[in-house]
């Protein structure tokens, strides 16, 4: 599975990137993973073609308005994802993403009631994907309680 983590402006503390880095490395055990900047969502949404692109991305939104999801419902909707569309989960920029960008999600997915800062929404859900990944795989890393 390809799978891109967006995320809309720069990452401002490094210890964030440090922590992007890492879970993308832990990602690229069980997915063609990858991280990328974008600068709006207007490049987000080309990325997933708006324009004459000839890959489109299946896109994920984590919004606080989406829906919640447990680890073992992450990992099936992730073991759904075709793999002919790269499937691209983007956190927006911290007062969230537009009603129309929302509509063209496949999923708006939200980590929970309680609001955190964007860059730190970002590990959180690097942490869960993993994690999604490890339950795929019959890793021990997730012990369900």
């Amino acid at each position: 599975m390809k799978l891109r983590v967006a995320w809309i402006g720069k990452t401002k503390e490094p210890a964030i990137q440090s922590l992007t880095d890492e879970y993308l490395k832990r990602l690229s055990r069980y997915a063609d993973a990858h991280g990328m900047a974008l600068k709006d969502q207007s490049a987000l949404l080309k990325l997933c073609g708006r324009d004459a692109r000839p890959v489109r991305h299946t896109l994920v939104l984590l919004d606080s308005r989406g829906k919640q999801l447990s680890s073992e419902e992450l990992a099936v909707f992730l073991g759904n994802c075709s793999e002919n569309n790269p499937l691209l989960i983007a956190v927006g920029p911290a007062n969230g993403f537009s009603d129309d960008a929302r509509r063209e999600a496949k999923l708006v997915l939200s980590l929970g009631k309680m609001t955190m800062a964007h860059e730190l929404a970002r590990v959180v859900l690097l942490e869960h994907l993993y994690r999604a990944f490890t339950i795929l795989k019959g890793h021990p890393y997730h012990l369900a309680h």
